[in-house]
């Protein structure tokens, strides 16, 4: 018989953070349970005020953080470090933590792995691991299901599909119309040239320039605007995609791309993309397979990056297990 540990994910209030630590855990194949972390006022206070300590958790919270502890915790994003600290020092240092994202120099050393992306150009510690990108919950499984329910609604578009995933400004950067209006031509044309039809998805940072990207699209396609009523075809598009063209705005977006085992190309031009974003795209470009967007044509071979399965992959070394 295996002997699987017991495993407790730390989710709060950040979806994104939630959704890598939980894209780890499911990739782990074994069984876990979700915490919810609600904070008070006091989570605001740097991590070597708050320590190996509750203080910044409601109550409720710490009600549900309770023995028998677990054998390894994952967490993500500098508020959770102190929770998952405390859970180490309850469980007298027995429970191993891995951490997805640095989570500051205060209290580092109590983690058992973070992982660490290649584009934070951070110089790495003993218990510190590059990921390029960042983990998700694409799998081969869900994307099978998706493709069952989504591939009936895209059949009037023909083949190839094209995937246009766009998401826009950043804090330091701007998605501007001209550059909307741009990539929506780009990939027009090339559908165009190859009698393929376009699956397109804008999110919440691609603002006013969502629709000078949906005017430029006149061949056969899907549109979905961020607020639309209805199923998010998201899934969907990663599942029945011929070919991705992602912008490279977001990590989460670009990773989940080159995990759907199609063809990407990233658009990135610098003065849309951050030097941090930027670093991404090029790790994910030089290490991952997926190619840049020049507007001329597409990426033909499939991007081969699936950092959830490395982290996992990781994580089980440190539970060898007895059959």
């Amino acid at each position: 018989m295996v002997n699987t540990p017991n495993i407790w994910v730390l989710a709060d209030d950040r979806a994104g953070n939630v959704g890598q630590c939980l894209g780890v855990a499911e990739a782990l194949n074994w069984p876990f349970e979700r915490k919810d972390i609600a904070y008070n006022k006091l989570a605001k206070l740097p991590n070597f005020l708050l320590g190996a300590r509750l203080c910044g958790v409601q109550a409720l919270s710490r009600d549900g953080l309770q023995a028998p502890w677990p054998d390894l915790v994952i967490s993500a994003g500098r508020r959770t470090a102190p929770v998952a600290r405390y859970i180490k020092k309850q469980s007298k240092g027995r429970a191993k933590l891995v951490q997805i994202m640095h989570p500051g120099s205060a209290g580092a050393e109590d983690f058992d792995l973070i992982f660490v992306p290649d584009h934070d150009a951070k110089t790495l510690a003993a218990n510190e691991v590059l990921m390029i990108g960042a983990p998700h919950r694409v799998t081969d499984g869900k994307l099978a299901e998706a493709r069952e329910i989504w591939a009936p609604r895209f059949k009037e578009l023909g083949r190839p599909l094209i995937a246009l995933i766009v998401g826009g400004a950043t804090k330091d950067k701007e998605f501007s119309t001209e550059m909307a209006k741009a990539l929506g031509q780009q990939v027009n044309q090339l559908a165009a040239s190859l009698g393929a039809g376009v699956l397109l998805t804008t999110s919440r940072r691609t603002a006013t320039a969502a629709q000078a990207i949906v005017d430029e699209i006149t061949v056969p396609a899907f549109i979905y605007q961020w607020g639309d009523a209805g199923e998010n075809p998201y899934f969907g598009f990663l599942a029945c995609a011929d070919y991705i063209v992602v912008t490279g705005d977001s990590v989460s977006m670009c990773s989940e791309s080159c995990a759907a085992g199609k063809p990407v190309s990233i658009f990135a031009p610098a003065n849309m993309i951050s030097d941090k974003h930027q670093r991404m795209v090029t790790s994910m470009v030089e290490k991952g397979g997926a190619g840049l967007f020049n507007g001329q044509e597409l990426a033909t071979t499939p991007a081969s990056l699936n950092v959830t399965q490395d982290i996992a992959g990781k994580i089980k070394t440190l539970f060898p297990v007895e059959q």
